[in-house]
Formats: C-alpha cells, sequence, structure tokens
C-alpha cells in the first residue's frame, strides 16, 4: 500500500516507490472513501502528466490538503491551467525578475554570514531551527517587502501551517488558524503597499500590468502565501537534506568541500526532492497500461519516485556527485516549471558556500527528527556539531 500520509513510508517511501515502478506503474488507491487516487511512479509518465495541462489540470490544486475546486485561493497561480497560468505566472514573474534575484545576492550573503557566525560560536546547534530556515525566511521577507520585525511571526505561522498529524487527511485545526492569521497579515501588507509602495514584490505585484489586466488583492495574497511558504519550507529542507546526506556519505562529503557546491545542490535535489507528491485533476478518461483512468480523478504524480527511476538514473539510490541530474523532475516540468527554482539554487549555493568556507569538513550530525507531510521530505530537527577552520 502507498499512502502518502503514512509515517512508516514517510522515513523512506523509495522501496515502496521502487516496487509501484516494477509492479504498478499506474497504481491504485482506495482507502475507506478518505483517499481514492491514482498514481504515477515512472519518470516519463510522470513528465508527461506534467506536460499536458489539458488532460492533467491543477485546478484543483496540487496538494491534498488543499484539494478541491476553491484551491485557488490558497494556491494562486499553481491552481490554474493555461492560458490563465500564463497570465498570472507572467504577472508574478515581473516582480520576480532575474535581476531581482541577483540583486539579493549581497544581502543574502550578508543574512548568512551573521548567521554562520552564531552557529560556529555555539558549536553545537540544531541545523534546522538555529540556521537552516532563517536564511530563507530573510530572502523571501526582503524579497516580499515583509518587515524584519515581522519575520519570525511568519515563519511560525509557515511551520504551523504545513503541520500534520497521522490521520489527517485535511488540514488541521491549529493548520487553519494559523492559515488565517497569515492571509490577515498578508491582507495588511498588501492594504500598506497600496498607500506606500516600495521596492519590493508586493509593490511590484500591485502595479504590475499585462494587457490591461491587474491582480486583485486576493491573487496577490494568495500569491505572497504560496511564496512565502515554498519559499522558505522546500529551501529550507534542500540545505539540511544536503548537509545530512553529507555527513552520512563522507567520500561525496570530501567532493563537495573541494568546491563542488553546484553539484552538491543538484545531487541533493535529485536523491531527496523536497517536493515528493504533485497532484493533477484528469480531466478526460486517460489510458494508461491497460487500465482507464476516468474523467474526474485524483492523480498523483510522485517527481520522489521519478528522480529515482534506474532507467534514467543508473544505479540512483546511490548518492552521487558525479552523476548528470540533467532529467530530474524536482521542479516539475512544462508550464508550472517551479518559479523559484533560480532562487532556491542561489540560496542554497551562498550558504554552503559560507559554511564550507568557515567549518571544517568532518563536522557531525546526531538523531534527525523527519518533518512528516505527504507532499514535503525534510527534516525539522538536524542536531550539528562543526569546528571552526
Amino acid at each position: 500500500m502507498f499512502n502518502p500520509f503514512d509515517y512508516a513510508l514517510h522515513e523512506d517511501p523509495y522501496p515502496t516507490y521502487a516496487r509501484m515502478r516494477r509492479e504498478a506503474p499506474l497504481y491504485r488507491h482506495v482507502d475507506g472513501g478518505r483517499l481514492d487516487f491514482w498514481a504515477l511512479s515512472r519518470h516519463e509518465d510522470v513528465r508527461v502528466a506534467f506536460r499536458d495541462p489539458r488532460r492533467y489540470s491543477s485546478t484543483y490544486g496540487a496538494a491534498f490538503e488543499t484539494w478541491g475546486p476553491k484551491a485557488r485561493a490558497r494556491m494562486s497561480f499553481l491552481s490554474m491551467d493555461p492560458p490563465e497560468h500564463d497570465r498570472m505566472r507572467r504577472l508574478i514573474s515581473s516582480g520576480f525578475t532575474p535581476r531581482r534575484v541577483q540583486e539579493l545576492e549581497p544581502r543574502i550573503q550578508q543574512m548568512t554570514r551573521r548567521c554562520v557566525a552564531a552557529v560556529i560560536e555555539a558549536g553545537e546547534f540544531d541545523f534546522v531551527t538555529d540556521f537552516a530556515e532563517r536564511t530563507p525566511v530573510d530572502v523571501i521577507s526582503e524579497l516580499m517587502g515583509v518587515p524584519s520585525s515581522d519575520r519570525e511571526e511568519v515563519l511560525r505561522l509557515t511551520n504551523v501551517i504545513l503541520q500534520r498529524g497521522k490521520e489527517d487527511y485535511t488540514l488541521p485545526d491549529a493548520a487553519q488558524r494559523a492559515h488565517v492569521a497569515i492571509m490577515q497579515y498578508y491582507g495588511e501588507l498588501i492594504a500598506d503597499r497600496h498607500h506606500r509602495p516600495g521596492d519590493d514584490l508586493i509593490s511590484a505585484l500591485i502595479a504590475a500590468e499585462i494587457d490591461g489586466q491587474r491582480l486583485s488583492d486576493d491573487d496577490i495574497r494568495a500569491a505572497c502565501l504560496l511564496l512565502g511558504v515554498a519559499g522558505n519550507e522546500t529551501t529550507t529542507k534542500l540545505l539540511a537534506n544536503a548537509w545530512f546526506l553529507a555527513a552520512v556519505h563522507p567520500d561525496q562529503r570530501a567532493t563537495a568541500f573541494s568546491g563542488r557546491i553546484g553539484d552538491w545542490i543538484e545531487e541533493t535535489l535529485r536523491f531527496e526532492a523536497s517536493t515528493q507528491v504533485v497532484l493533477r485533476l484528469v480531466t478526460e478518461d486517460v489510458d494508461w497500461y491497460g487500465q482507464t483512468v476516468p474523467a474526474g480523478s485524483q492523480l498523483v504524480l510522485l517527481p520522489g519516485s521519478a528522480n529515482r527511476d534506474p532507467e534514467v538514473f543508473p544505479d540512483p539510490d546511490r548518492y552521487d556527485l558525479d552523476r548528470d541530474t540533467s532529467r530530474m523532475l524536482t521542479f516539475g516540468s512544462g508550464p508550472h516549471f517551479c518559479l523559484g527554482a533560480a532562487l532556491a539554487r542561489l540560496e542554497a549555493r551562498l550558504v554552503l558556500e559560507e559554511l564550507v568556507h568557515a567549518v571544517q569538513e568532518d563536522y557531525e550530525v546526531g538523531q534527525p527528527v523527519r518533518m512528516h507531510s505527504p507532499n514535503v521530505r525534510g527534516y525539522s530537527s538536524l542536531p550539528t556539531r562543526v569546528k571552526p577552520r
């Protein structure tokens, strides 16, 4: 059984993925009416579905907990199909340009060096809560225009929104309350920017216009939630995954510390995709492997499995910085390719470069605590001991 909410599966989903690819490349799951979905696990199948928004729609959202016709209120342009998606993405991209991202580099370095100095002084720290989540929340907040004084609360609400219990097939009460609070906060921030625009993403989104179209405040709030949660969470998980994987693969750590930071990031993205599960709504009857998936079905795409497909990645369960990762699907493919991919890679590179320059290679990690989510894979805690260079 493949149950994305199962805590045991979260510890190591890859044997289950391998069996699905071999025995049930089109997997059917019915669980007492609570979960009713089909799933694709092979690389080529996941890639094809990502690139066919006509048959595999995003309008019901990309996650189990937000699934439904009102997903747009939570997931912004992730819950739209072309051509509406394309227009919305262009509007948001206008405030998320490569120039704007690159201009953040000196600020990211400054924030990272401050965080690195603090943890080196401590010697022992939690890599996630004391370090990895600090830079991403500052960066996305800096980009969006969230004041420094509010960032700790934004981070707290973001973490609560992502919490899941063992039997929570919908958003728990605490997560729903956090969602209401953060949406209210973004609404107040947007109202302020209407009167006092600045050089930030929210101001750019308010002013953005394509073919006479502007974003509503509700659309901007949804975009803020999406960028705030995704911008914080996935980069935090990438950093902690990279740090842990290098520690338990010392030969690869030596390669990473020799200067191959980019390869360290890319192989981590393949080996432990932060986003493991992406949902789509089937819009017409489709045939897979001799079976018909009827229109209206919930289809689960598994990029985490696709990245371990031996047809594409030889010896896929080996963590290897020398491999070709160019076909990984961590950031998706097609019209919904992750808008923040360049920013995530930039943040990860700058953070890991600072660490490599500042600490000795033989750092130690303790027992990590895994975050439990049907969609996101990573750690909520990672004890670490370092020695300065």
